[in-house]
């Protein structure tokens, strides 16, 4: 398979790209910080599937609403990080 349509993306889709490969290893890092096993890995594993399941995603507008929402949920997990005395100031907390 050509890997052609990943150079001719437009500044427009590649900015939007690199603001989801961001976000993707924001959530990640902030994922890191979890301090229990079973949790970390549920949330790993719900974040992989969601993007996973946008990926193939091609609406701009589409990919602003999913970069809104999954932008939310992590400041709702770094608040929650936070309030629990487990979240720090490290770098994927200040991101947002």
């Amino acid at each position: 398979m050509s890997k052609l349509p990943k150079a001719a993306l437009s500044l427009k889709q590649f900015m939007l790209r690199q603001e989801v490969l961001k976000l993707y290893r924001t959530i990640f890092r902030t994922i890191r910080q979890v301090p229990d096993a079973s949790s970390r890995r549920e949330l790993r594993d719900w974040a992989r599937a969601d993007f996973r399941n946008n990926r193939n995603q091609t609406d701009e507008l589409a990919i602003k609403m999913l970069l809104q929402h999954g932008n939310r949920s992590l400041k709702e997990l770094q608040t929650s990080l936070e309030l629990s005395g487990t979240g720090s100031n490290s770098d994927a907390t200040k991101h947002s």
